[in-house]
């Protein structure tokens, strides 16, 4: 399966133990002028504060920040899913909010913000799952995968927890690939 940024408009990166890991390993090869937003759901406990943005913020030349309501979609960012609240894209590619019940245990729920990533943005999106223990994410790609998005998973055989990318291989909703070579491919979209 080749990948390509070509068209991509948004990148979603999902994950959950061993993601925060993973995801500065992502973060920390993008330039600051990186043309492609990019919003990260990590699972985090319901009164969580934000110390995550300035964690996050020392690995990157993004600017790292918590997703506000009603917040549009701008390049050289990459949003933080809130601690205990869905993060959603809208038809008009502002960022909201919402607070329904947990889904696969978990509120922020990657599956959700993939949701409506794939009836936004579709063919014009990337999907990456990378460490976890439970499901969450797995679907989220599958629709995504069927709205004609490109989808990765990190390689299970090196994930800290195995089960949220083996989910999503077991669905048929994403390629596998080294943390390295998402790294690599991230980078090569047109700066």
């Amino acid at each position: 399966m080749t990948i390509t940024l070509e068209k991509v408009e948004v990148i979603v990166v999902g994950g959950s133990t061993g993601g925060i890991t993973a995801i500065t390993q992502l973060l920390s090869v993008l330039p600051r002028s990186y043309p492609i937003p990019i919003i990260v759901v990590l699972h985090r406990g319901k009164n969580a504060n934000s110390s995550l943005v300035s964690v996050l913020q020392r690995y990157t030349q993004l600017i790292v920040k918590e997703a506000d309501d009603k917040e549009t979609l701008t390049s050289g960012f990459a949003y933080l899913a809130p601690a205990n609240y869905h993060l959603l894209v809208e038809s008009d590619k502002t960022l909201s909010m919402d607070y329904s019940e947990p889904v696969n245990y978990s509120r922020p729920s990657i599956d959700i913000t993939m949701f409506s990533i794939a009836s936004v943005f579709g063919p014009r999106s990337l999907g990456v799952l990378l460490s976890g223990g439970n499901k969450d994410g797995a679907e989220g790609l599958l629709k995504m995968k069927n709205a004609g998005a490109q989808c990765i998973v990190q390689d299970p055989e090196e994930a800290v927890l195995k089960s949220m990318p083996k989910a999503a291989l077991k669905l048929g909703a994403a390629a596998k690939m080294p943390l390295s070579k998402i790294s690599e491919l991230l980078q090569f979209a047109d700066t």
